[in-house]
């Protein structure tokens, strides 16, 4: 069984919907959600003249592969309605793999762990709640001490 976890987010619509709709997916076609973390608001990063997102990070027990597991979330954000128009533009739902076991996976499609969440505060805040312990495989840090040591001064908030 392989222990992964996610973050969901989105800044489009009915944003607390989607998130719940990607959950459901996710258990549907991609293994037992086991955690969850709570709903954050954040400013948006990368463009910031875009609606906050709400984001959420999930843990799942899954049998599926990492490749797979791709595969099955490209489809969910496409059932969902996701167009990729706009790198780090708006959007209905983003899923993303954050950790995959202890893998380190480098190939054209896929880079796991995330390579980004790292400098990310909504990402490790998010997988703070659920997985503050979990070391990260390439920098060899806790998300707590990740998320200690990140500079992104975007604002996170608890979403109610």
């Amino acid at each position: 069984m392989n222990e992964v976890y996610l973050l969901t987010g989105g800044n489009i619509g009915d944003r607390s919907s989607y998130l719940s709709a990607a959950r459901n997916a996710i258990e549907n076609y991609c293994g037992l959600i086991v955690s969850q973390s709570a709903i954050y608001e954040t400013e948006a990063w990368g463009i910031k003249d875009q609606p906050a997102f709400l984001n959420q990070a999930l843990a799942i027990q899954t049998e599926i592969s990492a490749h797979d597991l791709l595969i099955a979330i490209l489809e969910i954000e496409h059932q969902m309605g996701r167009k990729r128009e706009v790198r780090y533009g708006p959007r209905m739902i983003d899923i993303d793999i954050l950790l995959f076991n202890n893998d380190i996976i480098h190939s054209d499609n896929l880079v796991i762990p995330h390579p980004e969440m790292q400098n990310r505060r909504f990402a490790l805040q998010c997988l703070f709640d659920i997985a503050a312990h979990k070391n990260h495989p390439v920098l060899h840090k806790s998300i707590a001490q990740l998320l200690a040591d990140c500079t992104d001064p975007l604002t996170v908030n608890k979403f109610n």
